[in-house]
């Protein structure tokens, strides 16, 4: 390492300390140790170009350790990134580029966002498997246009979680030889040392995963650093984790190697002794002239790589216009052209009783079939969730071209990485499992949502009609738990036909997430009487009204809009008009116009129902004071679906009673 090599790490570790102690708050400890990694791997290895954040075989860089967000501020800012000084100065305030932990922005090269410990780590993964899948799909021999890493930096934390153990299980299975991770291993946690809780030989545990281990190497050595990276290169049929020993708040004389140097400011004194023992005689945010131009060599050389890159493809163009094409069309997210039109030929499919979940298999297959980078698969419960894309092929170790993922009873990292799959850009992925295990897969979700991202849904076996395997495993709150998150669009189709527009939704929506709420149990399908067509992407829509002048509003979702139809029936016989509206999606249909809202749920009609085998939960935003809600607000039973049903009071007989006690005798 060169003096000013050192120049550079410290001017790293300077801009973190004072961008922490200027906003007294965030965790200056983890940088100080972090920084000869970082500055290693971004300085001889990492490609990247900042005046193109966005440059598609760019490496991926995922700071899983997201508590080191001043680290990777700093790193933005040196590297020429529009990240102006003035906003690590702002750092952790309102309004900033530069928040507490890391948030996803494309056009700054923030490539995620970080900070739930494990996520990140489980997102590089994804990346990596898309970077795999485009290449065995589009590199020909001489033009490798698809040809990066996925670099990863990850803390003890990240290792003790378990989605980490998850993602890094599966991606030594499928041999992604793209992905390293720099492990920092400084044995610091927020409660002290981590021989506390934490004593396992993390290299033993990857090494079992099928991942090649390099170290323990000393991550303060900018040398060991660069051989290390240098060899893991060189590994072709394994990813690679490097266990780099370090020091939380390196250079501190009062806090390394302690806790008190990982969540607080160094505090003023401290600063001053931290500059005195590193040498640096530069006052707060300020950068020596020669380390500038030292970071400012990178950025050339990062400009010279895009553009050898793009003259590439402008070959490759020429050679093979028709891949070159499909290439830029999955790179940029656009659908193909006609590939909602061909979905009209599967409706003659719809036209029987059918468990939705079927009927979304039928979707998937046809749409697998235009939707040329449709990309996913299940827990392990593909055949359950009806997720396979027949002829798609599977995607493995030996052949990375098919489309069909196996994730493994892994539904935490599932979520994760279809999340990096979605960062990386070139596929549209779907994921699936059972309603009652999104509690597994939560914390993805949500990160999803906050980031925008385009990831599908496919939960199934929905509600209490999973029957006979009992309260364990019939989802009561869960779907009251989807809508819960900002920004998740949670579709419950009520039929085959409002399965396929669901779907359809789910494909144009890809600036956010969409769950699609499945049932186990057969479902007839569903006669509108007015032949209108049925307005799922409104979120909700009048499916049959017994008169002119309905005095009565049921709404339903799912399974239960045909017991709300059988229902409004029934009361049409006692005298009693009623408008039954099927309800799929809350989130869509609040966004819809004040009119057309009003013409769904019209508010002179004050007597309302609903009726949803789930949480009442959130129902009385619909209903209002005078209505009633039928719903399940106790845990199931284990019994053929039919009796769970009937002894939850999820029947139509209910819904009726409900009904004729809000007319007092001689109004009906």
């Amino acid at each position: 390492m060169t003096n000013l090599d050192e120049l550079c790490i410290n001017a790293l570790r300077f801009l973190s300390i004072d961008a922490v102690e200027k906003a007294r708050s965030g965790h200056p400890g983890a940088p100080m140790g972090m920084a000869v990694m970082a500055y290693t791997l971004w300085h001889k290895h990492l490609r990247h170009d900042p005046h193109e954040p966005g440059w598609p075989d760019r490496d991926r860089f995922v700071l899983s350790a997201g508590h080191a967000s001043a680290l990777l501020y700093s790193l933005l800012h040196l590297y020429g990134y529009p990240m102006p000084l003035e906003e690590l100065q702002k750092f952790r305030q309102l309004g900033s580029m530069t928040p507490g932990h890391p948030e996803y922005d494309p056009d700054t090269g923030v490539e995620t966002t970080t900070g739930p410990l494990g996520q990140g780590f489980a997102n590089a993964v994804g990346m990596a498997i898309v970077e795999r899948w485009l290449a065995a799909r589009f590199n020909k021999p001489g033009f490798n246009i698809v040809d990066h890493y996925t670099y990863v930096m990850a803390s003890d934390g990240d290792m003790m979680e378990g989605v980490t153990s998850e993602a890094a299980s599966l991606a030594g299975s499928l041999g992604l030889n793209n992905l390293i991770c720099l492990y920092d291993d400084n044995n610091i946690s927020i409660e002290g040392s981590t021989d506390v809780t934490f004593t396992e030989d993390v290299g033993a545990r990857f090494r079992a995963y099928g991942w090649h281990v390099i170290g323990p190497i000393d991550g303060l050595d900018a040398d060991s650093v660069d051989m290390a990276l240098n060899r893991a290169k060189s590994i072709k049929d394994k990813p690679v984790l490097i266990v780099c020993t370090t020091c939380i708040g390196y250079g501190s004389p009062g806090k390394a190697g302690t806790a008190s140097a990982h969540g607080e400011p160094l505090g003023p004194e401290e600063v001053t002794l931290t500059r005195h023992n590193l040498g640096w005689k530069w006052g707060p945010f300020e950068v020596p002239p020669e380390a500038r131009d030292q970071f400012s060599l990178v950025k050339e050389q990062g400009r010279l790589a895009r553009k050898q890159w793009q003259a590439m493809i402008e070959d490759y163009a020429m050679q093979y216009p028709d891949d070159a094409g499909r290439y830029f069309r999955q790179i940029e997210g656009n659908l193909p052209q006609g590939w909602e039109e061909s979905l009209e030929n599967i409706e003659k499919d719809l036209v029987k009783p059918m468990a939705t979940r079927e009927a979304s298999g039928v979707v998937l297959n046809a749409l697998a079939q235009t939707v040329d980078n449709l990309m996913g698969g299940s827990a392990d419960l593909a055949p359950s969730n009806k997720t396979i894309m027949k002829g798609a092929g599977d995607f493995n170790r030996q052949d990375y071209n098919g489309r069909n993922l196996h994730f493994g009873v892994r539904e935490h990292a599932m979520g994760a990485i279809a999340n990096g799959m979605c960062l990386h850009g070139g596929v549209i992925p779907y994921v699936g499992t059972f309603l009652i295990f999104y509690d597994y897969m939560r914390p993805p979700v949500r990160l999803a949502a906050l980031m925008g991202l385009g990831v599908i849904y496919v939960y199934t076996h929905d509600s209490i009609g999973l029957g006979e395997d009992g309260p364990t495993h019939q989802p009561v709150e869960q779907l009251m738990g989807l809508r819960l998150v900002p920004g998740v669009v949670t579709l419950r189709p009520a039929d085959g036909f409002e399965t396929l527009e669901a779907w359809k939704v789910a494909l144009k929506r890809r600036h956010g997430p969409t769950a699609l709420v499945l049932t186990r149990q057969k479902l007839p399908v569903i006669d509108t009487a007015t032949g209108e067509k049925r307005a799922v992407d409104k979120g909700a829509y009048v499916l049959w009204q017994s008169g002119k002048e309905p005095e009565l509003l049921i709404m339903a979702s799912g399974s239960e809009v045909n017991l709300a139809l059988e229902a409004g029936r029934q009361l049409k016989d006692k005298g009693i008009e009623s408008s039954v509206i099927s309800m799929p999606s809350w989130e869509l249909f609040n966004i819809q116009p004040q009119d057309y809202r009003d013409s769904v749920l019209p508010p002179g009609i004050t007597r309302r129902i609903s009726v949803e085998a789930g949480r009442s939960l959130g129902w009385q935003r619909y209903t209002g004071t005078e209505g009633v809600n039928i719903a399940v607000d106790k845990f199931g039973a284990s019994a053929p679906w039919e009796q769970v049903y009937q002894s939850l009071g999820i029947n139509v007989d209910n819904i009726v009673k409900a009904a004729l006690k809000m007319f007092p005798a001689g109004d009906c």
